[in-house]
């Protein structure tokens, strides 16, 4: 393979490792939820690193940090690198964080050489991607495309406390979050790399892939309302169980999502609770979260409406009432062909051999695309997994990802 065009590993890897420290767990996890202590700690220690490669640093009133780097063109739109840097609870150090700290590479890199661009560089670390501290994420990319309503901003989180609260606690003015909105035309091209978060490139052996296609997230939160009794007097037949009927209700969601086993429909129940709560008590309230996503829109759509109305009926038959929150809905997402192309062409120059594959994952990127170009790059990560302690990726396989990154960004810049 040709050399890697000067991207530093051990830099990286000290990187990845000293960020995963800030908030990491018992389990060896990292649990950084955004715009808490640890956030601020890390968007600290990452600032930092921007600055030493040459780069301006602010946050925006969306709680983004941006590092930039001015182009011989003032009026020029920019080349914008990045990802996220928050996590899920007890997730993993590599999810988000290597496009960040890849981006800041490629940006050490143009410093180091002195290079002069024609357009701006711009490397951010958007705010609370995951959306697991007030249920909703893309936060700080949707946000920077004006797609933040004022709802959002009152929503709390466990402690009871809003994130416009949070935004306030960053030393931010939530009431200025107009001002960080980006037009079109004033991005050239957004590109972000991430770890795959599943088997497809460890399974064909390739250590790097270029995105064609974001397959579209549908987040609701799901409330089954019953009658709350004791378990040991009430008769099975007289009860309205809420419980009961979310069990049918989920057993559906899988059987429909699972129907036709050449579709790219995911359906998931990730977050189930029951009140009150006790062992020996029938609940009066069963809540739980729904992730429908496909890269066919129509297609999830038509699930979305089944999963509805089976819902309806299972309350129904059940005489139980129901409530559907949506709490985020995004469109599949398409990559620019000619960054798609151009990442083709610029793997095959660096030996890489990289496969066109679709993102199941929701990234920064989706949002970005109503306003600009993107282009996305996967890492192998080993077995799939993410959002774990186990999450994990090989330096060589990250330094590729960087390469590749670098010299599409070098493209651009000219």
């Amino acid at each position: 393979m040709k050399q890697l065009y000067k991207i530093n590993s051990e830099r990286l890897l000290q990187r990845v490792e000293e960020l995963s420290k800030i908030g990491k767990t018992p389990e060896n996890g990292v649990t950084r939820k955004a715009l808490t202590k640890d956030d601020y700690e890390a968007q600290q220690l990452v600032a930092n690193w921007m600055r030493e490669a040459g780069l301006e640093v602010r946050v925006d009133n969306l709680g983004n940090l941006i590092g930039r780097k001015e182009g011989n063109d003032s009026n020029a739109p920019s080349i914008m690198i990045g990802s996220h840097i928050d996590t899920v609870p007890n997730g993993g150090k590599y999810d988000g964080t290597i496009g960040v700290l890849g981006g800041i590479e490629v940006a050490q890199f143009i410093h180091d050489e002195g290079m002069q661009t024609k357009y701006p560089i711009e490397v951010i670390a958007f705010c609370d991607e995951e959306g697991t501290r007030f249920q909703g994420g893309l936060f700080g990319s949707r946000g920077m495309v004006g797609k933040v309503t004022e709802l959002e901003l009152l929503k709390k989180d466990d402690n009871g406390i809003s994130r416009y609260e949070a935004l306030k606690s960053f030393g931010l003015n939530p009431d200025l979050i107009h001002e960080s909105v980006r037009c079109k035309g004033e991005i050239k091209v957004f590109l972000e790399l991430h770890i795959e978060q599943g088997p497809y490139l460890q399974s064909i052996d390739k250590p790097v892939g270029i995105v064609t296609g974001i397959a579209g997230p549908a987040w609701f939160s799901v409330k089954i309302f019953g009658e709350s009794g004791h378990a040991g007097t009430v008769p099975m037949n007289l009860r309205r169980d809420p419980i009961a009927g979310a069990a049918k209700i989920i057993g559906f969601i899988e059987e429909v999502c699972s129907k036709d086993s050449n579709s790219q429909t995911v359906g998931t129940v990730g977050k189930i609770t029951a009140i009150p709560g006790g062992s020996n008590v029938i609940p009066e309230l069963v809540e739980f979260t729904l992730d429908i996503r496909d890269i066919d829109l129509e297609r999830r759509n038509q699930t979305i409406s089944k999963i509805k109305n089976e819902i309806a009926r299972i309350c129904k038959d059940r005489e139980l009432r129901y409530e559907i929150v949506e709490h985020l809905i995004k469109d599949p997402t398409m990559c620019a062909p000619h960054v798609v192309e151009k990442m083709m062409e610029i793997g095959k120059s660096l030996e890489l051999d990289a496969p066109k594959m679709i993102s199941g994952a929701g990234h920064d990127a989706m949002a970005i695309g109503e306003i600009a170009d993107i282009g996305v790059i996967f890492v192998r990560c080993l077995n799939g997994i993410s959002h774990n302690p186990k999450e994990s990726a090989a330096i060589m396989d990250i330094t590729k990802g960087v390469s590749l990154l670098q010299e599409t960004v070098l493209n651009y810049v000219k």
